[in-house]
């Protein structure tokens, strides 16, 4: 994994690439941003570059093929155990670190979705940082920044991954060979992440879509099955209702920008669709779904049982 593979974030890998040929990389960073942004790759891209050639992996050499497995006896990965990191990855993490690197220059720790350290984790973690081994370098990643200790925050050079304009997405998918409409489409449905988007492509995942939208816009009231059915099988998971709840809010703000008469519709592989849904609402009954849409969404990221609160959705989206 090189630098020249992360996409959108040049001003990142080159303070990175200035860091390596200056010497001077901090002991911690925090890498925060959106999901699928590429903070992972960069986080690995970095240490290659150390363990490598000290300004950027070779992508051959041994030290970079066990890196690409993460197999490298120096490289330690540090993910969430069921929903949380916990103290006792903390302490055998530090035990590792505690050690002299095998064949780096340094050890090097990507500790993954840091705001999922319990308290526990994360007061030992902090300790960690105040007191860096002497040939570490500590790299963690997080979506919610906003929930990661200040003291753990302030201990670390913070890069900021945010989301990629739509247009820049449409035209990185452009280049891999993606048509114009489905790579504008699979830019707007990405929420700024190029992985994202190109996870839609890939994965069939504007058929998909359709389906799943077709599939809502078909609810009643007076079929009370159906609607619990589908709420089951689209809220599985947390994940799964956000992703749901995701391509609805951006579908119904189509409905009303075809309702009012605008320009800009996202979906336009599904104007038939949407020209049908919105020749059936009013303006008024358009923006209190997407109202509560915007609840369910919010209610979600404040751990609301998914499949409840998409039920809750449904019969309010759903024809009367």
């Amino acid at each position: 994994m090189s630098f020249s593979r992360i996409i959108g974030y040049e001003r990142n890998i080159s303070l990175l690439r200035r860091s390596l040929a200056t010497g001077k990389l901090s002991h911690a960073y925090l890498f925060h941003g959106i999901d699928g942004s590429g903070m992972k790759d960069t986080a690995i891209a970095l240490v290659a570059a150390l363990f490598c050639s000290g300004t950027d992996a070779c992508g051959e050499c041994p030290s970079c093929r066990k890196i690409a497995a993460l197999g490298h006896p120096d490289l330690h990965l540090v993910q969430p155990d069921g929903a949380f990191i916990k103290i006792d990855q903390i302490r055998e993490l530090q035990k590792d670190l505690s050690y002299r690197p095998f064949e780096a220059p340094k050890k090097a720790c990507i500790l993954e979705n840091a705001e999922k350290m319990n308290p526990s984790a994360a007061n030992a973690f902090l300790k960690t940082l105040e007191e860096p081994p002497g040939d570490a370098i500590l790299i963690l990643t997080t979506t919610h920044v906003d929930a990661i200790l200040p003291t753990i925050l302030s201990r670390c050079q913070q890069l900021r991954f945010p989301p990629l304009a739509t247009e820049t997405i449409a035209s990185l998918l452009r280049e891999t060979g993606a048509a114009e409409e489905p790579a504008r489409i699979a830019a707007a449905l990405a929420g700024g992440s190029f992985e994202r988007a190109r996870e839609i492509l890939e994965e069939e995942g504007l058929q998909s879509r359709r389906i799943l939208l077709e599939k809502v816009a078909a609810l009643s009231l007076k079929e009370i099955i159906p609607l619990f059915t589908t709420a089951e099988e689209c809220a599985k998971d947390k994940d799964n209702a956000l992703h749901l709840v995701d391509l609805l809010k951006v579908f119904w703000r189509d409905v009303l920008l075809d309702r009012s008469g605008s320009a800009g519709i996202t979906n336009t592989d599904l104007l038939p669709m949407i020209r049908s849904i919105s020749a059936r609402h009013s303006l008024e009954n358009i923006m209190e779904k997407l109202e509560r849409i915007s609840r369910t969404r919010q209610a979600l990221t404040r751990n609301a049982n998914p499949r409840l609160a998409v039920e809750v959705l449904f019969m309010g989206l759903a024809d009367q």
